[in-house]
């Protein structure tokens, strides 16, 4: 797996690539937008090609992004899915500025029509997406939830059932988040049970549509249903557990990205990219 974080890009995107070469990162996540507000300015040019110039100097091997978190493509209001088809075309449109070969995305919360008709609009509204930007290359990655409120994407049949539904099946795939799954109700605390869940990620989803995965311990119990990030060994899931992935044939050249809490210096983050490379040496039983 490629091991990385999610990383700012306060200042222009070209400081991510600077912090990831300062904490040894070569996989990153970022947001090409405020995450929070349906209007961003555009990415300036200048900024674009240092972000590109450095990436290859500091040989950083995959950058993909993170979308808006008001986007609901699940919504039976037409105007708040209108805006998030918007967004969601300029996420692919920045990540096509940038070179990136994704976008990962919440796919939604249905508010109470059901998950069914929930699913019907996400794949409506991925359909129209990729119809408007057919000639761009960049995935859209449905991320696994743990399932608060009506979210959709807590079982991965809800996301199966999308990627099967899709008209152009190459633009998507999945990311999947330990957290999430672990609140959403999986357990994989052991190898067998691990290998259990994979089985049925494989089985629901498929194991080559699995692009990325976030690296998250939770402050949560399992199946809590609450989205809680915490430091990896320090919540719920515990240590043992992430060995499964990073020892796992299958995800080789994955990247694995951490959303973990920050601080100033992202020192916490290089202490859970530590701790993830020395499990990497563990042999899971």
């Amino acid at each position: 797996m490629i091991l990385g974080s999610h990383l700012s890009t306060s200042g222009g995107v070209k400081n991510s690539i600077l912090i990831a070469q300062k904490i040894g990162c070569k996989a990153i996540q970022i947001f090409t937008k405020n995450q929070r507000r349906w209007e961003s300015p555009p990415l300036k040019s200048d900024d674009i090609k240092e972000f590109l110039k450095l990436k290859d100097k500091y040989e950083i091997k995959i950058v993909f992004s993170h979308a808006s978190y008001l986007i609901n493509l699940a919504t039976d209001d037409e105007n708040l899915r209108k805006k998030s088809i918007e967004s969601l075309i300029d996420e692919i449109n920045r990540a096509d500025q940038l070179k990136l070969p994704f976008v990962v995305i919440h796919i939604g919360s249905h508010k109470g029509i059901g998950e069914k008709r929930g699913i019907k609009n996400v794949v409506l509204s991925l359909n129209e997406v990729v119809k408007i930007r057919k000639k761009s290359k960049v995935k859209i990655l449905l991320e696994t939830t743990a399932g608060q409120g009506t979210n959709l994407g807590y079982k991965f049949e809800h996301i199966g059932d999308i990627l099967k539904e899709v008209e152009i099946k190459e633009r998507f795939g999945c990311c999947l988040d330990t957290c999430h799954i672990f609140a959403a109700g999986y357990d994989f605390s052991t190898r067998n049970k691990y290998e259990k869940v994979m089985e049925e990620f494989d089985k629901k989803i498929g194991i080559k549509n699995l692009f990325a995965i976030h690296l998250n311990d939770s402050l949560k119990e399992l199946g809590s249903r609450k989205d809680r990030h915490a430091h990896i060994g320090k919540g719920f899931i515990g240590l043992k557990p992430f060995s499964f992935f990073l020892n796992d044939i299958r995800l080789k050249d994955i990247p694995g990205i951490l959303e973990t809490p920050k601080d100033k210096d992202y020192l916490l983050d290089v202490e859970n990219l530590k701790i993830l490379k020395s499990l990497i040496k563990i042999n899971p039983s």
